[in-house]
């Protein structure tokens, strides 16, 4: 029979130990079908990079000269100073949030639950301009900020509220109370990401509960946070930019400035933009190895080939 001798050769080419695929075998014969697609895509990248280069090299708008005396000076510098600290007090605010929110919204105490779920839907539900410019403006509420009584009571502290809230302090208030409703949601996605038998493991242990929550839970779930987390922070970089409404010195109103005395718009923008790419890239690397060092244990190993 046909099918039978097939068989027997297959298994006499197992036998006698030749190589496998070989010269004459079917996965030797397997053509790609043509992907004229591709090529028509990688033609018109080519030409929109092209393009773009022949622009960036030869308009004269761009004003690379104002660009390059513009990169390094002391206002632009100072702006950026002021952009990265802006930046990690804002992640540091929003990530301790984020933690007491997320324990409270996965805690069984409805009060508790109830609050953090408000606390996630008025912040993150209002645009973060406009948290700024509130905070910002929080002396027409209250002119005085104080510590007492409540309810008409003696107070022990007061102060004024423009003097207390600052532009610096207005834009870390916003910002930071906006991120930590994300961060909320993304902690607590994270924590639930970890099965219930490693919690219940912990315990039978003997370990206590913030010992499980901290040795156990938190290092399995940083491989879910970290990634958000990350961008986060790439997007809270650029999100700064927005605290240039409440007159804040970062980058964005450091070449604001200088634009609107000198009129040279474009080469400002080309230098703000340049500065925001080289730490997003900075971050971006950061990230990388943050992420691989949480993966390690997590990715799939890869298997040896198997030799004939």
């Amino acid at each position: 029979m046909p099918f039978a001798k097939d068989i027997e050769m297959n298994a006499g080419t197992v036998a006698t130990g030749r190589e496998w695929p070989g010269p004459g075998s079917a996965a030797e014969q397997i053509v790609d079908p043509p992907r004229y697609g591709r090529w028509v895509a990688v033609v018109a990248v080519a030409i929109g990079l092209a393009w773009i280069a022949y622009q960036l090299l030869t308009n004269p708008g761009f004003q690379w000269d104002i660009v390059f005396r513009y990169m390094f000076s002391a206002p632009v510098l100072q702006g950026v100073a002021m952009t990265i600290q802006l930046t990690v007090l804002v992640m540091v605010i929003g990530i301790v949030i984020g933690i007491v929110v997320a324990l409270m919204r996965m805690s069984s105490d409805p009060l508790l639950n109830a609050c953090a779920q408000g606390f996630v839907w008025f912040f993150r539900g209002t645009p973060v301009l406009v948290q700024l410019v509130f905070w910002y403006n929080l002396a027409a509420l209250f002119p005085q900020i104080g510590l007492g009584i409540p309810f008409g009571g003696p107070k022990f502290f007061e102060i004024p509220a423009t003097v207390a809230i600052s532009s610096f302090t207005a834009a870390m208030l916003g910002l930071g109370l906006n991120e930590g409703a994300y961060m909320a949601e993304i902690i607590r996605a994270g924590l639930l990401s970890v099965d219930n038998g490693q919690t219940e493991a912990s315990k039978a242990l003997g370990h206590k509960p913030f010992q499980t929550f901290r040795v156990i839970v938190l290092p399995q779930a940083m491989k879910a946070i970290v990634p958000p987390s990350g961008n986060q922070f790439i997007g809270m970089l650029k999100f700064t930019s927005i605290a240039s409404v409440v007159a804040l010195h970062e980058l964005m109103h450091s070449v604001e400035t200088i634009y609107n005395r000198t009129f040279e718009t474009m080469p400002l923008l080309i230098v703000a933009a340049l500065w925001y790419l080289i730490m997003v890239s900075i971050l971006s690397v950061a990230q990388y190895f943050i992420e691989r060092h949480y993966l390690k244990g997590w990715q799939p190993e890869v298997q040896p080939q198997l030799q004939p």
